[in-house]
C-alpha cells in the first residue's frame, strides 16, 4: 500500500483494470485530503496524473471504506474495476483470499478468483425507475428515447443502447447527449451494446463525469442485466470492452464481476502541486 500523506506530499498508486485507470490514495488513520478541486487537478491528464476514477481508502478495520471520485471532481457511489483494484491491494496486504469494502453502493464482497483475477459482488441491480434514478415513473426496460435503451442502477445510473454494430456508433456524440438528458437527474453512464451471441456482448462505454473509457465494471454489470432482462443473453456472459474482457454473472445474491487488475506505479504528489490544486 502507499505510505499515505507525507510531509513532502501525497502518496498514491496508479492502477488499472482493462485500461479503466485509477489513482489510489490510502488515507487510513489520517485526515481526508480529497476535495473536488484536488480530484480535478490529479485527474487532469496533462497538468496532473490522469485517471478515470480516484479511489480514496478511508477507514481502518475489517471492513474498509472507499470513496470514488470522478475526474470532474464529483463523487460516485460505485466503481467496479476500482473496487477490484483496491480489493487486490488489501488482500495482498493482509495475505487473505477475501475482503469486504464499504462503498456508497453498500458493503461489497470481494475475493481472489485465481490466475490473477479478482471477483466482486456489485450487489443486486436496481430496476425500479426511482432506484436508477429516473426523473419520472416509466418502464426501465425500454426508455422513451430514440433506440429504446434500458436503464439499470448499479449504485450509479446506466443507460444501455442495444445496436447492430457497436463500433459504428459515434459514442462521443451519443454519450454526452444521453449523460445529460433531463430523464436522468443524476446524469448517467452510457453504453452501446452489440449482442455477439447469448454469452458474449461487445460493449463501448461513456462514463458520466469522465467521458469515453476503455472499460467500466459497473457498466458491464448493467448491460449484462439489461441483456438478460430483454431476453437477449444468458445471466452469465463475457463482456468484450475496448480494454479487454470481464466475466459477469447475475446471481440471486447480486451481480458478480471477474477480471484482472494491474499495479502500474507508485509516486508522491509534490507540495507545489498540492498547493496549486487547492
Amino acid at each position: 500500500m502507499t505510505d499515505g500523506i507525507k510531509q513532502t506530499g501525497l502518496a498514491f498508486l496508479k492502477m488499472h483494470g482493462l485500461g479503466n485507470d485509477f489513482v489510489v490514495v490510502d488515507a487510513r488513520g489520517r485526515a481526508n485530503p480529497m476535495t473536488p478541486a484536488l480530484a480535478r487537478a490529479i485527474g487532469h491528464r496533462h497538468f496532473g496524473i490522469g485517471f478515470d476514477q480516484l479511489a480514496l481508502i478511508r477507514d481502518k478495520g475489517p471492513v474498509v471504506a472507499v470513496d470514488y471520485w470522478n475526474s470532474d471532481g464529483t463523487l460516485s457511489d460505485a466503481c467496479g474495476n476500482a473496487t477490484r483494484c483496491v480489493a487486490r491491494l488489501l488482500m495482498d496486504e493482509r495475505a487473505v483470499q477475501a475482503v469486504t469494502l464499504r462503498t456508497g453502493r453498500g458493503n461489497l464482497a470481494c475475493e481472489d478468483a485465481g490466475e490473477g483475477l479478482i471477483r466482486v459482488n456489485m450487489g443486486p441491480p436496481q430496476l425500479a425507475w426511482h432506484e436508477v434514478p429516473l426523473a419520472r415513473e416509466m418502464d426501465t426496460l425500454r426508455l422513451p428515447l430514440e433506440g429504446a435503451p434500458s436503464a439499470t442502477g448499479m449504485g450509479n445510473p446506466h443507460c444501455s443502447f442495444f445496436v447492430e454494430d457497436a463500433a459504428a456508433v459515434d459514442l462521443d456524440v451519443l454519450g454526452p447527449i444521453t449523460e445529460n438528458n433531463p430523464l436522468f437527474p443524476k446524469r448517467t453512464n452510457v453504453q452501446v451494446v452489440e449482442v455477439l451471441d447469448r454469452e458474449n456482448l461487445r460493449v463501448r462505454v461513456w462514463e458520466r463525469g469522465v467521458g469515453h473509457t476503455l472499460a467500466s465494471g459497473s457498466s458491464s454489470c448493467a448491460v449484462a442485466v439489461a441483456a438478460a432482462r430483454r431476453g437477449l443473453a444468458e445471466r452469465a456472459v463475457t463482456v468484450h470492452l475496448d480494454g479487454g474482457t470481464l466475466g459477469i454473472e447475475w446471481r440471486d445474491d447480486g451481480v458478480w464481476m471477474t477480471g484482472p487488475t494491474m499495479l502500474v506505479a507508485s509516486g508522491v504528489l509534490s507540495p507545489e502541486f498540492m498547493e496549486t490544486a487547492r
